[in-house]
C-alpha cells in the first residue's frame, strides 16, 4: 500500500490497466478528483488509454469521457471499436453526445451511429448539426413531457415505473404537449403531487410559459436568464414542437467556452490544443498561423529597409521604432476588444462603420496627444534635441489615431465579410500599424534630417 501511495496516479493507473480489472480501475478513478483522473489518463500512452476504455464498463467510461476536453475525448473514442464507442456514447447526456460526435471524423461518427438504435441515432445526428452558439447546440433532450390528456395518476405512474432512468435527468419542470408534440404548458411538481389523481394535467398546467426557438443565440439566452430566475427554458422548433431544454448552467458554460475560444484564436491557436496531443499535430497547426505572421512582419520590416540611409544617420530613431510599434499595437488591440465585445452583445452591427469610427477617433486623438507628448518629452530629455522630440511625438500621436481607427473598424469589416474577427483582426492590425509607425517615424525624420543630424 505504501509503495502504491508513492506512485504517481498515472503510474498506478497504468499498472491497473495492465491487470484488466474493471472493478479495480473504476474504484481507483473514483478516488481521484475529476481533474486528477483526466490528468492521469492523458499521461498514459495511446495503447493504454484505449485499453482503459475497453476494460471499463460503458457507464464508467462515459463518466470519464464526460470530464475530458472534447478534442481529447474524441481522440480516445476514435480508436475504439465502433460498437464499444457506441455503447459509451449512449451513456453520455445528449448534449455531450452531440459535442463528441461533432468532433469525430465523419467516417468514425457514421460507424458509431450505425451501432445505435435508429431513433437515437437520428436524434443524435440532429443535435450534432447545431452550432454550439445557438440553443439547439447546448440543449439536452433528457426531459419529462406528457400529453395534455394524461391524468395526474398517469404521470405519477410513469414516474414510478421509470424512476431509475429518470434519476439521471436534471428535472426541474414537467412539460405538457399535444399529441403532435407541440408545447402547450408546464407542470410544477408541487401541483402534480397535490392535485387529485383523476385530474387531467392540462387543467393544472401553467400556460404562460416562455420558450425559445432552436436557433436562439447565446446572447439572447443570457439576456433571458439575467432577467428571469429560472433553472432552464424549453426549446422548440418553428412549429412550436418541444425539442429539449437549455439549462442556465449550460449557457454560462457555453459563454465561457466562447470567450476562451476567442482568446485562443486571437493568439494563433486555431484549434483546441493540449500538450498530450502528438507533437507533429501541434506543430503543424501552429505553423500555419506563424508562417502568415512572419510574412506580414517581413512586409512591415521592408519599410525600415526603404529608409535605411535615414536610420544610419540618426541611429537614435532605432530606439523609438519598437516603442511606436508596441504602443500602437496596444491601443489598436484595445479598440479591437471593444468592437468584439459590442458585436457579441449586439449593440453594434457590422455595417455601422461610421458610428464606430466617430466614437473611436475622439479617444484616439486624446490618447494620441497624451502619448505623443510623453514620448516626445523622453526624446528631448535623452538627446536634448527638440526636433527629435517633434518627430517621435508626431509619429506616436498620428499612429495612435490610425491604430484605434483600424482596431475599431476591422472586426466589423471582417464580420461583414464572413471572416472570424478574433482570428484575423490582431495580425492584420499589427502589420498595418507597424508599417504606418515605421513610415511615420522615418518619413518625418527624412524630411527633417538637417535638424536631426549634428
Amino acid at each position: 500500500m505504501e509503495e502504491r501511495d508513492q506512485q504517481e496516479p498515472w503510474d498506478q493507473l497504468r499498472r491497473l490497466v495492465q491487470q484488466h480489472d474493471a472493478q479495480e480501475l473504476a474504484g481507483f478513478l473514483e478516488e481521484l478528483s475529476p481533474g486528477e483522473a483526466v490528468r492521469a489518463v492523458l499521461r498514459l500512452d495511446p495503447a493504454h488509454q484505449t485499453q482503459l476504455l475497453l476494460t471499463l464498463a460503458p457507464q464508467d467510461a462515459a463518466e470519464l469521457i464526460e470530464e475530458m476536453p472534447h478534442a481529447e475525448a474524441a481522440g480516445l473514442v476514435e480508436h475504439l471499436p465502433a460498437e464499444t464507442a457506441a455503447a459509451i456514447v449512449q451513456q453520455l447526456p445528449s448534449a455531450e453526445q452531440a459535442d463528441l460526435v461533432g468532433e469525430l471524423p465523419m467516417s468514425e461518427a457514421d460507424a458509431i451511429l450505425a451501432n445505435m438504435e435508429v431513433p437515437q441515432a437520428n436524434q443524435l445526428r440532429s443535435l450534432a448539426s447545431y452550432h454550439n452558439d445557438v440553443a439547439g447546440g447546448i440543449m439536452v433532450t433528457e426531459l419529462l413531457s406528457y400529453p395534455s390528456e394524461f391524468t395526474v395518476d398517469d404521470v405519477i405512474g410513469d414516474l414510478r415505473a421509470n424512476a431509475d432512468r429518470y434519476a439521471r435527468f436534471n428535472v426541474q419542470y414537467v412539460f405538457v404537449t399535444t399529441n403532435g408534440q407541440r408545447l402547450v404548458g408546464v407542470l410544477r411538481l408541487r401541483d402534480l403531487l397535490l392535485s387529485p389523481r383523476n385530474v387531467m394535467v392540462k387543467q393544472i398546467m401553467q400556460q404562460d410559459l416562455l420558450s425559445f426557438p432552436d436557433d436562439a443565440t447565446l446572447d439572447e439566452l443570457r439576456e433571458f436568464f439575467d432577467s428571469h430566475n429560472y433553472f432552464g427554458v424549453p426549446i422548440t422548433d418553428r412549429r412550436g414542437c418541444l425539442l429539449g431544454v437549455v439549462h442556465r448552467s449550460a449557457v454560462e458554460e457555453a459563454l465561457g467556452q466562447r470567450a476562451e475560444s476567442d482568446y485562443r484564436r486571437s493568439q494563433g491557436i486555431l484549434y483546441e490544443e493540449l500538450r498530450s496531443m502528438p507533437a507533429l499535430v501541434r506543430s503543424r497547426r501552429r505553423l500555419g498561423w506563424l508562417t502568415v505572421n512572419i510574412l506580414l512582419n517581413v512586409v512591415a520590416a521592408s519599410v525600415i529597409a526603404f529608409f535605411q540611409d535615414t536610420l544610419a544617420q540618426v541611429i537614435a530613431l532605432a530606439v523609438f521604432l519598437p516603442i511606436i510599434s508596441d504602443m500602437s499595437g496596444c491601443t489598436g488591440n484595445q479598440a479591437v476588444a471593444v468592437s468584439m465585445r459590442e458585436l457579441a452583445l449586439g449593440v453594434v452591427k457590422p455595417f455601422e462603420l461610421a458610428h464606430v469610427w466617430l466614437k473611436e477617433i475622439t479617444v484616439g486623438i486624446l490618447n494620441g496627444l497624451a502619448l505623443g507628448l510623453l514620448i516626445a518629452t523622453v526624446a528631448v530629455l535623452w538627446k536634448g534635441n527638440p526636433y527629435l522630440g517633434l518627430v517621435i511625438g508626431t509619429a506616436m500621436a498620428t499612429n495612435t489615431i490610425i491604430a484605434v481607427s483600424l482596431g475599431g473598424l476591422l472586426p466589423l469589416a471582417m464580420k461583414r465579410m464572413g471572416i472570424d474577427p478574433a482570428l484575423a483582426a490582431g495580425p492584420v492590425l499589427t502589420t498595418i500599424t507597424d508599417m504606418c509607425g515605421f513610415f511615420l517615424v522615418l518619413g518625418i525624420a527624412t524630411l527633417m534630417l538637417p535638424f536631426l543630424v549634428p
